[in-house]
């Protein structure tokens, strides 16, 4: 589920959804008890509310933020990772221009079949949360093998060859990286009081009794609002690779490895 909703509706969508649905049942219940307990609008509780809620909207803050910071990090760890990978493809493609016709056209076309294989093959396994390293690894085997096989003729083509190599490697090891992120997600300790805490926390403002409802509803729905918002932004950002601010395939179309993309 935690996949599905974020590839089939978009992040507006979800907002609605998540904030939304939050103020509205927020409102609603805060409506229902005033009206089931009409004493709750002279604030006879409010000294205990308000202390209840500022130390508990303190440490829910505070797991809130830990949270949210965690997940943007590990997205822009994923970008960074995803970039590197690129890079070093497009590196060995230029590399491979100081080494025979022969062997040049073959590594490029090791290195062509691994971009599109990464795009169009590895990414949607990795956006559905199933990555896979079949996906690649006949084309990453091929161009080690072209590597292998090939004995560099002179002091310039060795200079080369082994920046090639050392390329190579880093794709291999970025593309382990890549897909463990792939299967990176909120473990379930975080996740309990980052949901279970705004089931505590907005239900607590319908407490805090005030005369005029309308004050009273304007008040239950921001808190309700701020959180869920928090919760959105906890579920989009879970994935690296799934939804609208997911990591982005763009970095294997352009530079040095454009023209594997032409026509």
């Amino acid at each position: 589920m935690s996949l599905w909703l974020p590839n089939h509706f978009s992040t507006l969508t979800l907002a609605v959804l998540t904030v939304g649905g939050t103020v509205g049942l927020a409102v609603a219940g805060s409506v229902l008890l005033r009206r089931r307990y009409p004493s709750l609008a002279r604030g006879e509780h409010n000294d205990m509310a308000g202390v209840t809620l500022g130390m508990f909207g303190a440490i829910y803050g505070i797991i809130l933020a830990f949270v949210i910071v965690t997940l943007w990090t590990q997205l822009e760890d994923t970008q960074t990772i995803v970039a590197s990978e690129a890079t070093d493809a497009a590196l060995i493609t230029r590399d491979a221009a100081s080494f025979p016709a022969a062997v040049r056209a073959r590594l490029e076309a090791t290195m062509s079949g691994y971009v599109h294989a990464v795009v169009e093959d590895q990414w949607p396994r990795m956006r559905a949360g199933h990555p896979s390293y079949g996906a690649t690894e006949t084309h990453l085997q091929d161009a080690f093998g072209v590597l292998q096989a090939y004995d560099p003729k002179d002091e310039r083509e060795q200079v080369f060859y082994e920046q090639a190599v050392g390329h190579l490697d880093d794709v291999a090891s970025r593309r382990r990286a890549r897909i463990t992120m792939a299967r990176q997600e909120l473990p379930p300790l975080p996740q309990v009081p980052a949901v279970g805490g705004a089931l505590v926390l907005v239900p607590l403002t319908f407490l805090y009794g005030m005369r005029k409802l309308r004050v009273q509803i304007l008040f239950v729905a921001s808190v309700a609002g701020l959180v869920g918002f928090s919760l959105l932004l906890v579920f989009v950002l879970d994935r690296p690779f799934a939804g609208d601010l997911s990591v982005s395939p763009a970095p294997y179309r352009e530079g040095a490895l454009a023209r594997y993309w032409t026509p």
